[in-house]
């Protein structure tokens, strides 16, 4: 294989590569939004319909509460997911608007700052000299971007996609307690409420560890502990008030 064929070939893998990593990033974060989003929509649905619950027996009530809570807190979830991810995004494009300032105004100084940044990581002056300008010759903003401010270029999130992941996610979660408040016979509400918590926060604590590399039984056991917490703290609310009411 000659040299010019074997450097085509270097660059097709790396793009590659670089390629899969972003994707393989980018649905990791999905699925951990999407994870967190249905936990939220589990344990704060399911802990305001049984502090309802506790007070009230009114099936009326409980569905009114239980839709209430699922579109109230889908709505926020998208709101603050929206308002968050543009922040990032600003803050980003902003940091990115300075550093091509500068590598326009003062090019020697942002090479010499990028050969540091690759001492700092273990490499010799004389290879990170020559790491730096290889990366600045090739694409200075990226190389920069990278290093310096930990962004990859063309990677933004969207806001909107943000938004509507959070929302649909934590619907997904808060529809099941609702269910279970909801179609079961009134004395098998409570029960099925917890049963049905219990068996999706199981669930999402599995997929969100392996999501993360991590064993499953810390998480499951965390979603467990704080979704029976904020559901017999509600419920004990919810009962005091409605004897006293």
């Amino acid at each position: 294989m000659t040299k010019s064929k074997a450097v085509e070939l270097d660059e097709q893998l790396l793009a590659s590569q670089e390629f899969q990593k972003t994707a393989m990033a980018s649905k990791l974060n999905w699925l951990r939004a999407g994870v967190l989003g249905a936990n939220d929509g589990i344990m704060s649905t399911s802990g305001l319909l049984m502090g309802v619950a506790g007070a009230t027996s009114d099936p009326s009530v409980i569905l009114f509460t239980g839709v209430a809570a699922v579109v109230a807190g889908s709505i926020s979830m998208a709101g603050g997911e929206y308002t968050s991810v543009s922040a990032q995004k600003d803050s980003e494009i902003a940091a990115l608007a300075v550093e091509r300032k500068e590598l326009a105004e003062q090019p020697e100084l942002e090479l010499r700052e990028l050969t540091w940044f690759y001492e700092q990581k273990g490499l010799s002056l004389e290879t990170a000299a020559k790491v730096a300008q290889e990366l600045t010759a090739k694409d200075a903003l990226r190389a920069h971007a990278e290093a310096e401010l930990g962004i990859e270029l063309g990677s933004h999130a969207s806001p909107t996609s943000a938004a509507l992941s959070s929302f649909v996610a934590f619907a997904a979660g808060g529809i099941l307690p609702l269910l279970a408040a909801t179609v079961p016979p009134m004395a098998l509400r409570v029960p099925a409420i917890i049963i049905a918590v219990l068996i999706s926060l199981i669930l999402t604590g599995y997929v969100g560890a392996k999501i993360g590399g991590a064993g499953a039984t810390k998480p499951i056991l965390r979603n467990l502990l704080i979704s029976a917490a904020t559901m017999g703290i509600t419920y004990g609310i919810g009962a005091l008030v409605g004897h006293a009411v």
